[in-house]
């Protein structure tokens, strides 16, 4: 590998830093300055919806500023979000703690594409391995995020205010880091002679590039299903903040610390059986949660749904790198990222309406219906494979 990829790994547990402290606090806060408990998880909700909207936009700045240019132009939006969060929380105003999580949307939008820019800094035969290590990466937040979560809990009169303001000091720091990576010169654009892209009707057709989309979109899903309301959940169970603070760091090193050798286990065994066993995971973590809704149970079933999303997240990803040309990257990678914030904003919703309204249990059954939907996509493309093999 080489130091970029260290670089852009530090960049991605920055990244990850950020979104934990988010899932972690905003539901809370907006439990407190939300007119109607139902309406919690609407800041989270509009992170997610935020990132869907701003994936066409995040193309066009890859496009026309390089990968350098739009990720520094992320990581400004992310300094500015997190002050009006603090404005927000300080204000104790909930309709501007959702624009500004809205807004923030964009830069997670520009953090999804880090793992694909890991995939252009090595030579092809390692680009599963490097995607891996800078998912790793994340592991960083899974220590830094609940622990800053929790130490600026009580800094200010106001909960959590000291939380979005450390949120701007990571962001300058992530802006420092990512000067240090050393992007590939821009592709230039088709020229005579050369295949023209494909739409984005024309990429979904095919079947690899439309399963990948389809596992990378629901592994998000079930995954921030589960962990958007895992504090929630935590807090109608009566613990306090530190328990939930713990499951979700346990949660989040379980996503991210099998990168460092979920890129040895596609090369060893092929990328569809690391997805197919990351579906077997999700699946266990279904189970231990509808067992008990006791701490070691949130903390076995949220780990195992860490693991579970890697591997299908990481597999996916390296399944879409296949399926598409490098011209054509812009393009295809804004489509997976928009089917991941999409269903990511409905599952944030439906995540504390349900924990809410119907229970922890309810809301853990409902993840088994897009689980089941995966596994049979993923199983229709090997049989399409082998047959034409044979």
């Amino acid at each position: 590998m080489n130091r970029s990829i260290a670089w852009l790994a530090l960049c991605q547990g920055l990244f990850l830093t950020n979104n934990v402290v988010f899932i972690a606090i905003n539901g809370l806060v907006g439990l407190h300055l939300a007119p109607a408990p139902w309406m919690a998880t609407l800041p989270v909700m509009g992170y997610v919806v935020g990132g869907a909207l701003s994936t066409p936009l995040v193309a066009r700045s890859q496009a026309r500023l390089g990968r350098q240019g739009s990720f520094q132009l992320g990581l400004l939006v992310a300094l500015g979000s997190a002050a009006l969060c603090a404005l927000a929380a300080y204000w104790q105003h909930f309709v501007l703690l959702c624009l500004s999580t809205l807004v923030a949307g964009y830069y997670s939008a520009n953090g999804q594409l880090y793992r694909f820019a890991a995939a252009e800094l090595v030579a092809p035969a390692q680009r599963d391995k490097a995607i891996s290590l800078v998912l790793a990466g994340g592991l960083i937040g899974a220590v830094l995020g609940p622990g800053l979560a929790s130490a600026t809990r009580t800094m200010f009169a106001t909960p959590f205010l000291g939380a979005y303001l450390a949120l701007m000091v990571v962001a300058v720091v992530s802006m420092g880091l990512m000067r240090l990576v050393c992007f590939a010169p821009q592709t230039a654009g088709a020229g005579p002679g050369s295949v023209p892209q494909r739409t984005v009707g024309e990429l979904l057709r095919q079947p690899g590039f439309a399963v990948a989309t389809l596992a990378a979109a629901a592994s998000y899903g079930i995954m921030n299903l589960l962990m958007a309301a895992t504090p929630l959940a935590m807090d109608v169970c009566g613990f306090d903040f530190s328990a939930a603070a713990g499951v979700l760091q346990w949660h989040v090193i379980g996503m991210f610390a099998p990168g460092f050798f979920t890129g040895h286990l596609i090369k060893r065994f092929g990328v569809m059986q690391v997805m197919f066993v990351g579906v077997v995971l999700n699946a266990i973590c279904v189970g231990i949660a509808l067992s008990g809704q006791t701490v070691m149970h949130f903390t076995l079933a949220l780990s195992l749904l860490g693991v579970g999303w890697n591997f299908l997240f990481t597999g996916s990803t390296t399944l879409a790198v296949q399926n598409y040309r490098p011209e054509e990257k812009d393009r295809a990678q804004a489509c997976i990222n928009f089917f991941v914030f999409a269903t990511m904003a409905v599952t944030s919703f439906a995540s504390g309406a349900l924990v809410t309204s119907q229970g922890w249990n309810m809301l853990n059954l409902g993840s088994i219906v897009p689980l089941i939907a995966t596994a049979l996509a993923m199983g229709w493309l090997v049989w399409r494979q082998k047959r034409a093999a044979a």
